[in-house]
């Protein structure tokens, strides 16, 4: 789920003038791999790599519905495979063709098999958390020392965000994400189907908007990463770059993760194969590439978020696999809630909440 943006096509061709045979077509989120990755696939198979980004489910979603994307490998979200799967956007996988796939880590295909029954279409690709990320110095400067960073409270109390304002806000324009979160401080089911409980958030986020600088789901990385903004909900590995970032330019700006204790989304971004691929054979071998386990660590130790293949985490960074932002302890794992896809009566009341809190009207 998420990611600073860069150019929208990445083809990555073998050399210069080189003749390649066939070509796979991958759409991804942004900043969500490491390059040098892109070109070893590349170099490894002879086939030709083109490779575009977005930043949002939604963008994704219209695609795959309108059909004939062109894409051989897309990567959306856990709800949102749910109801595409439904829908009969995806093919199944054929796991003769996915030897790597026996690196895959049980714990994360037990939770997958939610959005997944049985797994048969996909693969997870990265898993995080969604939360809260600070500028440390102008969160105390502006709440004091004992200022709730592990709290919702930080977004959802208005007393704390009429502050934070004064340093910037920016917030996830993703409804299902805020919107559980604001369900999950009111005490309430986070993963709710009932519009009238959802209708509860309506208060606190409508009071939340108007202090927050931006709702975006890519852009406060770089602003975190540059001292432009003090507080971010967000996705977990995005924040955590975004501390990299800021340790590596030493521009003297400490940012720090929090899963909020109310309790964390829990998300999953897996890999899949649209039943139109044009390449579906090409695409069960970028898929088996991934699963490499290597090359699955070398992913993550550029992003910065977990990963669903096991044989990879024994040749993880140790900032990545001893960071319990990044892999949380398994009592950690317990406060960490799922969600299911809005059915289409209540993705509208979703979607009208939405466009009104960022409206204001």
């Amino acid at each position: 789920m998420k990611k600073t943006l860069v150019p929208a096509t990445l083809a990555l061709a073998i050399g210069a003038g080189a003749a390649v045979a066939e070509e796979v077509r991958v759409y991804n989120w942004s900043d969500y791999i490491d390059e040098a990755l892109l070109t070893k696939f590349e170099e490894e198979t002879g086939i030709k790599l083109i490779y575009d980004v977005f930043d949002s489910n939604e963008v994704l979603e219209t695609k795959l519905l309108a059909g004939s994307t062109g894409y051989d490998v897309v990567v959306p979200s856990g709800t949102f495979l749910q109801r595409q799967i439904t829908a009969g956007v995806f093919q199944p996988l054929d796991f003769a063709q996915l030897s790597n796939a026996e690196n895959l880590w049980d714990v994360i295909k037990d939770r997958t098999d939610k959005y997944d029954p049985g797994n048969q279409y996909s693969i997870n690709y990265m898993w995080g958390t969604t939360g809260i990320g600070i500028n440390a110095e102008k969160v105390a400067e502006v709440l004091g020392p004992d200022a709730p960073v592990d709290s919702l409270a930080m977004l959802f109390d208005p007393a704390n965000m009429e502050k934070l304002k004064a340093c910037g806000v920016h917030v996830l324009d993703a409804p299902v994400e805020v919107i559980p979160a604001a369900l999950a401080y009111l005490g309430e089911d986070p993963d709710s189907q009932d519009p009238d409980v959802i209708a509860k958030t309506e208060e606190i986020l409508t009071a939340m908007a108007p202090n927050v600088l931006k709702f975006h789901s890519s852009e406060y990385i770089s602003a975190l990463a540059n001292g432009d903004i003090c507080v971010a909900f967000g996705w977990s590995g995005d924040i955590l770059q975004a501390r990299d970032r800021a340790d590596e330019a030493d521009n003297g700006v400490t940012i720090e993760y929090y899963a909020p204790k109310e309790g964390a989304l829990m998300w999953f971004d897996q890999m899949a194969i649209p039943a139109d691929a044009p390449n579906p054979e090409g695409a069960h071998k970028f898929l088996n590439f991934i699963l490499d386990a290597q090359n699955m660590a070398d992913a993550s130790n550029y992003v910065y978020y977990a990963n669903g293949n096991k044989a990879s985490q024994a040749l993880l960074n140790e900032d990545v696999i001893g960071d319990v932002a990044i892999y949380p302890s398994p009592e950690a794992l317990e406060n960490l809630y799922t969600t299911s896809p809005y059915e289409p009566k209540v993705q509208r009341v979703v979607t009208r909440l939405w466009t009104k809190v960022k409206s204001g009207s």
